[in-house]
């Protein structure tokens, strides 16, 4: 009898353990597909190189030529999108260049205008060093974090953990399994849904950011909840003065 109830309990054990290994390795290849059904629009890019748009603002400096650079990094007076030193691409992708023009800038690289700029300014300059900014490429992040803002980069290549980096981190209510990351494709609006809640795989989840990208993270459900009974707390000591105080005098 002893035997049959050991047997018994040796072949629940197996049961149990494959049970749990096979939802363990279901979880494991959900997880997985989840990352994989990522829309093709936030797979990683190595290629990937920052190009013009319309309404951007850029700067160009020539070396030791202040009169052909607008908002120069070689001047001496620091110049940024506040002070208005940049050239604003308009609706047709053209800035206005001192000396050489209207020039189609819409759709190149920051590493093709500067090429460009260098072969036109050789006609009045050997070897002109050039260098181009854009200075609105802008990474947003917003929710619960410690510093939800809107970040300008200056770099090609941005991933998820750095941004949130940036933003301070997580706050105690970050629903952090539910992290959305909001691209803006022509007309379409892509989201990647991220679970930053679980370790590992953070070379799946950190995914590449683009500028113009916006990062939420939401709330837990119980923030609410919680926000109102720390509010009701004091008014309900209150009142438990206020029966106290009255029983003292009632006596």
């Amino acid at each position: 009898m002893r035997m049959r109830y050991l047997l018994f309990i040796v072949v629940l054990f197996s049961v149990a353990s494959c049970k749990t290994s096979t939802v363990l390795m279901e979880k494991k290849r959900d997880r997985k597909a989840g990352v994989e059904d990522l829309d093709s629009t936030f797979h990683y890019n190595p290629n990937y190189e920052y190009r013009i748009r319309k309404n951007d603002k850029i700067t160009t400096s020539v070396w030791g030529q202040d009169e052909l650079s607008v908002g120069s990094a070689y001047g001496i007076y620091n110049s940024n999108e506040v002070y208005g030193k940049w050239l604003l691409v308009d609706s047709e992708g053209t800035i206005e260049l001192p000396k050489i023009g209207k020039m189609y800038v819409l759709g190149s690289t920051i590493a093709e205008l500067k090429d460009t700029l260098k072969k036109s300014y050789a006609k009045w300059i050997n070897n002109a060093i050039v260098d181009v900014k854009v200075l609105n490429r802008e990474i947003a992040i917003l929710g619960e974090v410690r510093n939800p803002q809107v970040f300008t980069v200056y770099k090609d290549h941005n991933t998820l953990l750095e941004i949130i980096s940036m933003g301070g981190g997580f706050e105690f209510y970050a629903n952090t399994k539910y992290v959305k990351v909001l691209r803006q494709e022509g007309a379409d609006v892509k989201v990647a849904n991220i679970d930053m809640s679980e370790s590992g795989d953070y070379s799946m989840k950190n995914i590449q950011l683009y500028p113009g990208d916006v990062v939420v993270v939401p709330s837990k459900k119980n923030k609410d909840f919680d926000n109102r009974i720390s509010n009701l707390i004091p008014f309900a000591s209150a009142i438990t003065s206020v029966a106290i105080l009255a029983g003292t005098i009632m006596r």
